[in-house]
């Protein structure tokens, strides 16, 4: 890390302005910040060492029993007696959902000064404002596990298999599955259904299917 640690929390959160944000804009936000922390920690070629963010000044984190977190996949707390952030993390979840969970405290940790400005309930989202934050965190997660660039480069090279993708970034085959259709190289499956349901449904389609008399050969 060539960064001044004392800077590098900073550094990141400077790239989020202190107002509400669309759905748009906290996902580049998002993305920007999980570039940033990639370069800080020197991460260059697959799979991400997430873990290297315990690394980081002022963070500190632990790997728990499921009973010591309540059966959640992690948590993020400031411990003011101590001047430090902790995040504890599920030692009973697998490797790859650890890892997705590290970088998911991670932007709560980033986002905590903004907590009650960025993600307001809207009128164009159902989601809560806790619900959007959560999403946003999970996509930041994403962006630091499987870079856009990466995963586009792997996937023009020919390596177009949802599950040997997954290995190589070493997460789970769903949380690839979502960010190659985040990153349009796959359709969303509820947009194909949402489709399909369409088409079936058009005036074309029912004629063309419509019940005809029954034929029997001779």
């Amino acid at each position: 890390m060539d960064q001044d640690p004392r800077t590098i929390l900073q550094s990141l959160r400077a790239l989020v302005p202190a107002r509400p944000l669309q759905h748009h804009e906290a996902q580049g936000i998002a993305e920007r910040q999980a570039t940033r922390l990639l370069a800080i920690l020197d991460q260059r070629d697959t799979p991400v060492d997430v873990g290297l963010i315990a690394e980081l000044p002022r963070i500190e984190v632990r790997v728990v029993p499921n009973r010591d977190i309540a059966g959640l996949s992690g948590m993020s707390q400031w411990l003011k007696k101590d001047s430090r952030w902790l995040i504890a993390v599920n030692r009973d979840d697998s490797q790859t959902r650890r890892r997705f969970t590290l970088g998911h405290e991670f932007k709560h940790i980033l986002d905590n000064p903004y907590i009650n400005v960025l993600y307001p309930k809207s009128d164009y989202s159902k989601d809560s404002a806790d619900e959007r934050a959560e999403r946003m965190c999970d996509y930041f997660s994403a962006c630091v596990l499987m870079p856009r660039a990466w995963v586009k480069r792997a996937w023009a090279r020919g390596s177009q298999n949802t599950e040997a993708l997954a290995a190589v970034f070493n997460v789970s085959p769903a949380a690839m599955d979502r960010r190659l259709q985040d990153l349009g190289l796959i359709e969303s499956r509820q947009r194909w259904r949402k489709t399909l349901r369409e088409a079936m449904e058009s005036p074309s389609v029912r004629s063309y299917f419509r019940p005809g008399p029954v034929i029997v050969a001779a």
